[in-house]
């Protein structure tokens, strides 16, 4: 019996050994893939800002599970079809406690030129004089062809529908909906620009829906698809909103007024690359400079400090790639939506040949 016993323990011990080495290897393949990931989608989570801060109180939760990629869709340039926009999951009524909405304006960065503030980040010092008077890195041209693209990689985040001070404790910021959110900013921005002769396109893919992971990924996709369509394409803004929310569950708006009204404020975002790979990220930076600098000239509180940092996000498309945050989930619909049309202004300002 003792015999027996000890041939069984032998041969459990060999084979816990086995798995163990199995698991090791597993483990050690896996690590090793983790370099290879692509860049867009490790950067496919959301910053907060509050105050010009970031804050890590302010993530979005359900979305971000990863799910099955949704199947590749045909370029959504608007109007969109019902039939692409039908599914609406999240929108449902709101039954929960009443929570507090605070008005802010956000204006403290840690460098300012006049009337513009910047916070910067990255491991290069800003020469904001000099950017602000270099010429700009590409021209369009006057021909009506489409030369602006305005995308959306988190084409679901949505705003508040009402200005009462209060939203509900079970508001989910996001929604297929498109009149809800971003992309009904995007739709003031692309209107304004026609309107001022340039010729626009905006795109109303659902990047992010049904999976929030690997956003960037898929938006990448859609902009090299729109530059075989157009090749004119000289800038290609992807248009967000951001999201404050404390520890206390308060939630942020920045605002301005202008005229008599009030809109959202907006945040440009510039990246550089210290690695190689983004090497006219000095070129983008010239761009946003001056655009966050028209901004405030013509509707002075307009904008959050620029930000600058060490990302790439989806800017090393070309030299006229942003990434702009109008408002964040606390702000209104209309709020944005006057924001997004006064930016169109600015930006036909600066470029408008």
């Amino acid at each position: 019996m003792k015999k027996y016993h000890w041939k069984t323990v032998a041969a459990l011990t060999a084979l816990i050994l086995i798995f163990a080495v199995c698991l090791s290897a597993v483990i050690y393949r896996a690590g090793a893939c983790l370099p290879l990931m692509d860049d867009a989608a490790m950067l496919s989570g959301k910053l907060s800002f509050v105050n010009g801060f970031v804050s890590d109180t302010a993530k979005a939760t359900a979305d971000e599970k990863p799910t099955e990629a949704p199947e590749k869709r045909p370029l959504a340039e608007t109007p969109t079809s019902p039939s692409e926009t039908a599914e609406k999951p999240q929108d449902t009524s709101h039954t929960g406690d009443l929570l507090p909405v605070k008005e802010i304006q956000v204006n403290n960065g840690n460098m300012s030129y006049e009337n513009i503030t910047i916070r910067n980040t990255a491991s290069y010092d800003l020469d904001v004089e000099s950017l602000l008077s270099s010429a700009m890195p590409f021209s369009l041209d006057d021909d009506h062809s489409v030369q602006v693209l305005v995308y959306h990689t988190h084409t679901c985040e949505r705003y508040l529908t009402e200005d009462t001070g209060f939203y509900d404790e079970d508001y989910y910021p996001r929604s297929t909906d498109g009149d809800l959110g971003v992309v009904a900013v995007g739709e003031k921005l692309v209107e304004t620009l026609k309107a001022r002769g340039i010729g626009a396109v905006h795109d109303t893919t659902l990047h992010d829906y049904p999976s929030y992971e690997g956003s960037y990924a898929r938006s990448w996709d859609t902009i090299c698809a729109y530059r075989e369509k157009y090749p004119d394409i000289k800038v290609t803004i992807d248009l967000h909103r951001d999201a404050m929310t404390n520890d206390e569950g308060v939630k942020y708006k920045p605002t301005f007024e202008y005229d008599g009204k009030k809109a959202s404020q907006i945040m440009i975002m510039a990246g550089c690359d210290t690695e190689g790979g983004f090497d006219f990220w000095d070129e983008n930076l010239i761009f946003a400079m001056q655009l966050h600098k028209r901004c405030e000239d013509l509707y002075p509180g307009m904008t959050r400090p620029l930000n600058f940092g060490d990302y790439t996000y989806n800017m090393n498309f070309n030299n006229g790639s942003l990434l702009i945050e109008v408002g964040t989930d606390a702000n209104t619909v209309e709020e944005s939506c006057r924001s997004g049309a006064y930016l169109g202004e600015a930006l036909a300002d600066l470029l408008k040949p």
